[in-house]
C-alpha cells in the first residue's frame, strides 16, 4: 500500500517546497529532496528554514529532518491525515505501541505492534528497514525530535506526559534489546590495509574511495555525515612536517566547524599528515574539483556529478571494499572508522588525551571504552594461565 499523492492541482506548490530545501541544502544535504518536497507541508519547510537561520548545527538539522519526514510518513500511513500540530497524547502513544512491541507476542496476535498495513507502507517509501521492534533509543530521539518542532512553532505537547513515559518504560521492559555497537567490528589499521588494497589507482571510483577510507580514518574516524558533507573550502593547506629521519610529509587542516559534541560557536580542525594527503589531493585532481563537495557520486559512465555523495554511500563504499577483499561485508560499517581509529591508537600505545585531540570526542568514558577492549583482550588480565 503506497502513500497517496497529491492532485496535479498542488504539483507548483511542491516544485516550490523543492526549491526552498535547494536554498538550504548547503547546510542541509537531502538526497530525497524531492520526495521530501511532496511529504512536508509548507509550514514544515518554513520551520527548517527557521532552525537554519538560527544557526542550528547541521548535524541536528539532518536528524530533524530525517525525523519529521518519518514522523509525517507515519502519520498518513497509520491515521491517513498528516502530521497534527500539536499531537494529542493518544496518537503518542500509538507511536509508542506501532515502534515499541513484543516479537513474542506478534507470533500469536497478528494485530500487536505497527499494523502489516502501515508497515508495508513505510517499507514502500523506504522509511522502515528494521523487520523487528525498533530501538528504544530511536524512538526517544524521535520523539524528542517531534517535542523539539513543537516547541519551534510555539506550541505545547503531550511529552512530558506521565502516561507517555509510563508507556516508554513499560515497553522497552517488556521488549529488552542487548546493546549492539553500530559496527560490529572495528576497521583497524590491518584491515584498513586490506580495504585500501582493493583500490587501484587508475578509475575514479578507485581513487575516491582510497580518498575516503583514507581521510575518514586519519583524522580521527570521522562521521559518515562529516565526509559526505566535506567541502573545498573547509580545508587549508599547512606546511610540510619534517620527520626525524628528514622525511618531508604534506600537511592538511580540515575546518569541521561545529560538530555533534562541539558548542555552537566553536570550529573544530583536526589534521591530515602523509598519505592522506596525497590521496585526497590525488581525487581533488583526478576529478577536477576546485570548490564545493570534496567526495561526489560517479555515474556508470564514470562523469563526476557536482553534488555530494549521501552519507549512507560512506557506508555503502565500506561494505563494498570489505566484501572485495573478501571480509564479511555485514560485519562492517562506516562507524567501524570510528571505533577503529581509538582501537589503533590504542594498539600502538597513543595516549588517550591525544588521540581524543584528533577524533575529538567529549566523553572520556566512551573513548576510553575502546582502549580498554584493546588493552583487556591482550593485557595480563587475560593471561592468568
Amino acid at each position: 500500500m503506497s502513500q497517496k499523492r497529491k492532485p496535479a492541482a498542488s504539483l507548483s506548490s511542491v516544485d516550490r517546497r523543492a526549491a526552498e530545501l535547494d536554498t538550504i541544502a548547503a547546510v542541509l544535504p537531502i538526497d530525497r529532496r524531492d520526495e521530501l518536497a511532496e511529504l512536508l507541508t509548507d509550514q514544515d519547510v518554513e520551520t527548517l528554514r527557521h532552525l537554519v537561520n538560527e544557526g542550528m548545527g547541521d548535524n541536528t538539522l539532518r536528524a530533524l529532518t530525517s525525523d519529521l519526514a518519518y514522523l509525517q510518513a507515519w502519520s498518513l500511513a497509520s491515521t491517513g491525515a498528516s502530521l497534527p500540530w500539536p499531537a494529542p497524547e493518544a496518537l503518542l502513544l500509538k507511536f509508542v505501541a506501532h515502534h515499541l512491541w513484543d516479537p513474542n507476542k506478534r507470533n500469536t496476535d497478528p494485530d500487536h505492534g505497527m499494523p502489516v498495513s502501515v508497515e508495508q507502507n513505510l517499507r514502500a517509501q523506504r522509511f522502515l528497514k528494521s523487520t523487528g521492534p525498533h530501538a528504544p533509543d530511536t524512538v526517544r530521539r524521535r520523539l524528542a525530535s517531534w517535542s523539539t518542532l513543537t516547541r519551534w512553532r510555539g506550541l505545547t505537547g503531550a511529552f512530558a506526559s506521565p502516561a507517555l513515559k509510563s508507556a516508554i518504560r513499560l515497553a522497552v521492559r517488556a521488549t529488552p534489546r542487548p546493546r549492539k555497537r553500530k559496527s560490529a567490528k572495528a576497521v583497524t589499521g590491518d584491515v584498513l590495509a586490506r580495504l585500501l588494497e582493493t583500490c587501484g589507482s587508475d578509475g575514479l571510483r578507485d581513487i575516491r574511495d582510497r580518498a575516503i577510507l583514507m581521510v575518514a580514518f586519519a583524522s580521527g574516524g570521522r562521521r559518515r555525515s562529516e565526509i559526505a558533507g566535506l567541502r573545498k573550502e573547509q580545508l587549508t593547506n599547512e606546511p610540510p612536517i619534517t620527520t626525524e629521519d628528514g622525511t618531508t610529509l604534506p600537511s592538511l587542516a580540515i575546518h569541521l566547524g561545529r560538530t555533534k559534541t562541539s558548542g555552537a560557536d566553536h570550529d573544530e580542525v583536526v589534521y591530515l599528515t602523509g598519505r592522506p594527503v596525497e590521496a585526497l589531493n590525488a581525487w581533488l585532481e583526478a576529478a577536477r574539483i576546485d570548490t564545493g563537495s570534496v567526495f561526489r557520486a560517479i555515474d556508470r559512465w564514470g562523469n563526476v556529478s557536482k553534488r555530494t555523495i549521501d552519507p549512507q554511500s560512506v557506508n555503502d563504499i565500506v561494505k563494498q571494499r570489505a566484501k572485495l577483499a573478501g571480509l564479511e561485508p555485514g560485519e562492517f560499517s562506516a562507524h567501524g572508522l570510528r571505533s577503529g581509529y581509538l582501537t589503533e591508537a590504542a594498539n600502538r600505545g597513543i595516549p588517550l588525551p591525544e588521540a581524543m585531540e584528533q577524533s575529538r570526542h567529549r566523553s572520556v568514558q566512551q573513548a576510553s571504552s575502546y582502549y580498554n577492549n584493546a588493552t583487556r583482550r591482550s593485557g595480563r588480565a587475560s593471561r592468568m594461565l
